[in-house]
């Protein structure tokens, strides 16, 4: 029987340059689409703080008044015992929602900053930080 010789495939070489150029797109590449999904984090948390503002405005409009730090942002989603006139729920998935890192979003009223301060503290949940860190707050 004779063989082909034609036959044709891939060295190892040729197979462990491929690999490395490969690695080498990823090392160049991997961290600027980590930082992108960062700043879409943060993006979709100063949303969410917005809507989330829209919804505390349309709960004191029926009200009378923000809900307390006591309350909390629940208050939107369920009728506290002493609110008169509460019409909601207020947010659409009858459900406070988290901030993009599995956080829940901090909520005094009266706030420091004025009726109420809505915040979350992003990636790392502390107070300060930049980038994905940094705050995300309803006053700036």
């Amino acid at each position: 029987m004779k063989k082909n010789s034609n036959l044709r495939g891939f060295t190892l070489i040729e197979l462990l340059v491929v690999l490395a150029i490969i690695g080498l797109l990823a090392g160049l590449v991997g961290p600027q689409v980590m930082k992108q999904l960062g700043g879409a984090k943060t993006k979709a948390a100063k949303v969410q703080i917005e809507d989330l503002s829209g919804a505390l405005d349309m709960y004191k409009m029926d009200v009378g008044r923000y809900p307390s730090t006591e309350e909390g942002l629940q208050a939107l989603v369920e009728s506290p015992d002493n609110a008169r006139s509460w019409n909601g729920p207020y947010l659409r998935k009858n459900k406070v929602p988290q901030d993009p890192w599995i956080y829940d979003y901090h909520y005094t009223s009266p706030g420091e900053h004025g009726r109420f301060d809505l915040y979350s503290l992003g990636f790392d949940n502390a107070p300060g930080g930049e980038g994905e860190d940094q705050d995300i707050t309803s006053w700036e």
